[in-house]
């Protein structure tokens, strides 16, 4: 009939924040004259000592290993890549791997994607869902299963911590209650809120994994042993239920889709097929790259030296930038500090809508990330699902101060309770 299969359908549909990007650059770029502050944008900043080193690996592999690296290679990735990785996690974490337990994509994101797809879905006992027990987590997880409804996420609780402060807790017995999952997948640190796991979490998530015979797959994004954007309570764990992805992204070059996992041979062999029956494998002079940068250790001096200095500062100058633009009549939370790029603030009123804000902002030249994008499910008024938002930390400074300052005056002039001679809101 021409029309889209189910499996079309549902890939074919535009996520919630995905269409607020698309709405970011349409509006960029139709007022080009005009200066906006995206505050909603995911790319890491733009540290100086970062940018020199790509730019000496992208040298190294043009100068050294361009016509290996633009024939065809090995869907599992470069010989020379693989290696560095299993080296490379010898030195810092005591592992023994090989290359059956590594695979390399075009990108984490992807090899989560190609999980889902051999993990969830229709099989011989009925169907299985993603199991997402760690929501709020990344907005990119609610749209990698092709199969209709096949994503379940499992709400966080929460607790109070000093001053604006909150910190979510994960409700581990109701992951554990489900019997639908046929994989377990969640970022620590986690975009949008910088939460990361602890040891015990870690260790329960696992324990639930081993009973119900599925992969655990663990996005380190943001963690060890890079980029390390914070602190992080549980080193990646070699487990047979565990697959430990890894990206480059975050740490300095997110455009050429670089990212890696490694675990059990029984789970990476699959992903192996998997990329050899879809992408073919991941950029080749990408990976010359990051093998060199690896290999030679570059990654890890600009790691320590320049981007947790840089995120460990620009943290705490969002936080007291915060402190002095909120208004005192609302009642607002930023998620504890252990790790990310971003910051996550819930409005904890019951006239505040993250959508609202979004649409204020936007009128005065200021995107952010509304929340309900991050949680599973239809949002509903008055939900703490559409009372968060998102702020990267990674722009200009100048910028930041003056985004969170329009942020402050703008639900100032929202609140109900807001003071009459409050200065307007202005661009």
């Amino acid at each position: 009939m021409g029309g889209l299969s189910k499996v079309g359908t549902q890939m074919s549909r535009m996520s919630g924040l995905r269409s607020l990007m698309e709405d970011v650059a349409s509006a960029m770029a139709s007022t080009s004259d005009t200066k906006w502050l995206n505050l909603s944008i995911g790319n890491p900043a733009a540290i100086p000592e970062v940018t020199a080193m790509w730019r000496e690996a992208a040298g190294w592999a043009v100068a050294e290993s361009f016509s290996d690296a633009v024939a065809y290679g090995p869907s599992r990735g470069s010989p020379a890549l693989v290696k560095a990785i299993a080296d490379h996690f010898r030195r810092h974490l005591g592992w023994t791997i090989g290359p059956e337990n590594i695979v390399v994509g075009p990108g984490s994101q992807m090899l989560c994607f190609a999980a889902a797809a051999l993990y969830a879905g229709e099989d011989g006992s009925g169907a299985r869902r993603v199991g997402l027990p760690a929501i709020p987590d990344y907005t990119g997880y609610q749209g990698i299963c092709m199969a209709p409804g096949g994503i379940a996420g499992v709400e966080s609780g929460w607790r109070a911590g000093q001053d604006r402060s909150f910190h979510y807790e994960l409700d581990l017995d109701a992951t554990a209650r489900r019997t639908d999952l046929g994989m377990l997948l969640l970022s620590s640190p986690c975009n949008p809120t910088g939460r990361s796991l602890r040891a015990d979490e870690q260790d329960a998530l696992i324990a639930i994994a081993e009973r119900m015979d599925v992969p655990l797959f663990l996005d380190h994004a943001y963690g060890r042993p890079f980029p390390q954007i914070g602190p992080t309570f549980a080193p990646p764990a070699l487990n047979p239920h565990v697959v430990n992805c890894f990206s480059l992204s975050k740490a300095g070059m997110p455009g050429e889709r670089v990212g890696f996992a490694i675990g059990p041979e029984r789970y990476i062999t699959p992903l192996v097929s998997f990329l050899s029956n879809s992408v073919l494998h991941a950029s080749g002079l990408a990976q010359a790259m990051a093998a060199w940068a690896l290999s030679s250790g570059a990654l890890d001096e600009v790691v320590a030296s320049a981007i947790k200095p840089f995120y460990a500062e620009r943290r705490t100058l969002t936080e007291q930038l915060l402190l002095d633009a909120m208004p005192a009549d609302v009642n607002w939370r930023l998620h504890a500090n252990e790790g990310g790029m971003f910051g996550w603030l819930w409005i904890d009123e019951d006239w505040f809508s993250d959508v609202d804000l979004y649409a204020d902002l936007r009128k005065h030249n200021v995107f952010i990330a509304p929340g309900r994008s991050f949680f599973s499910g239809p949002p509903e008024a008055g939900r703490h699902s559409t009372q968060c938002f998102r702020i990267t930390l990674t722009v200009d400074e100048k910028d930041l101060r003056e985004g969170i300052s329009r942020i402050g005056a703008a639900l100032g002039e929202a609140s109900p309770h807001r003071v009459v001679s409050r200065p307007p809101l202005s661009r």
